[in-house]
């Protein structure tokens, strides 16, 4: 039974990014989520990545690669338009198609050199999923009664299925959790700042942001990359966050990670996997962090297949697989350094 005395769930950002270091690669990518056309129309889509050397000497850093996704959304999350820059072939074979996980499939058989080789725009590709079983959240700040809209659009048939389909679809949400109780506690995320990703100090650690009127979500990912000059060991030092914009103009985090990992440079093994829970919804969602050590072991190249394997359902968190899937874009940037 859930009860009062569960202790608060993380609400504690650890933004803003780390300025970068000496002979180092970031990855840092966003999906900015609009709604042109009012709470009911389709959705914007707006996915930036880039890859920037920092030189040993520290200092202005190189971009090595980057990319650019615009895809519209229709409400049952099916893919109206979509276009990206550089566009590969095949871009378009995604039309139509949902965003969930039966998208990634797609994306792997009509992608499968974006997947391969760690390209930038497929993490966009990757992340629009995740992205857009999330984003409606933005809403909640700009709406006072937006939980009684999205109410009012279904059925009490309808509504008890999508409650009954939350029971153990992750670690947090399991049977008897706050998450799936209807006086459960904790259940608001209002008190989590998600401060400011640019760090003052290194105006070029992240790419630019585009703007909108109104409500906005954004899931942003930041991967740093070096090799430690006193054992040769590659360090990664990985962030995930989602979040919406505040009427006040700043911003609500609902989920957050960080995630620091020790790899073999000649075998891509992990060495070292150290989550931190820094934003979440629930009590006990950072429960999930301990079945992360079953990746330990495992190649950092596999690590995709390896948490749908290991950490399905609700032997993980969601968003903390999200978080994990990314650093198999490691390799492509250990090659930049």
């Amino acid at each position: 039974m859930v009860t009062t005395t569960l202790p608060p769930p993380p609400r504690k950002t650890a933004n803003p990014a780390p300025v970068r270091t000496a002979n180092s690669v970031r990855r840092t990518s966003s999906i900015d989520v609009s709604w042109p056309d009012g709470v009911d129309g389709d959705r914007l889509f707006i996915g930036r990545v880039r890859d920037l050397r920092t030189p040993a000497g520290g200092g202005s850093g190189e971009v090595c690669g980057e990319a650019w996704m615009e895809a519209m959304l229709r409400e049952d999350k099916s893919i109206a338009s979509i276009k990206a820059k550089p566009e590969p072939d095949n871009l378009q074979n995604l039309v139509n198609e949902r965003a969930g996980g039966h998208l990634r499939v797609v994306l792997r058989d009509a992608l499968p050199e974006l997947l391969e080789r760690g390209d930038p725009l497929y993490l966009v590709l990757d992340d629009l999923s995740g992205t857009a079983l999330v984003s409606a959240f933005a809403w909640s700040q700009w709406l006072p009664d937006w939980t009684e809209h999205i109410r009012k659009t279904m059925s009490d048939e309808e509504f008890s299925n999508l409650m009954q389909q939350r029971v153990n679809v992750c670690w947090g949400l399991q049977e008897g959790n706050s998450g799936v109780s209807a006086s459960g506690p904790n259940r608001s995320v209002a008190d989590a700042d998600a401060g400011e990703l640019r760090n003052p100090q290194d105006r070029e650690g992240w790419h630019d942001f585009p703007e909108n009127e109104g409500p906005g979500f954004r899931r942003a990912r930041r991967i740093d990359v070096s090799r430690d000059p006193a054992d040769g060991l590659i360090r990664v030092d990985s962030a995930f966050q989602d979040s919406a914009k505040r009427k006040d103009g700043g911003r609500i985090a609902i989920h957050e990670y960080n995630l620091r990992v020790t790899v073999d440079p000649d075998t891509l093994e992990i060495l070292e996997l150290q989550p931190e829970a820094r934003i979440l919804p629930f009590s006990e969602c950072p429960g999930a962090i301990h079945n992360t050590q079953r990746l330990v072991g495992s190649s950092i190249a596999d690590i995709r297949y390896e948490v749908l394997a290991n950490l399905r359902g609700p032997e993980g968190c969601t968003h903390l697989n999200d978080a994990l899937r990314a650093l198999a874009e490691v390799p492509r940037l250990v090659g930049y350094l």
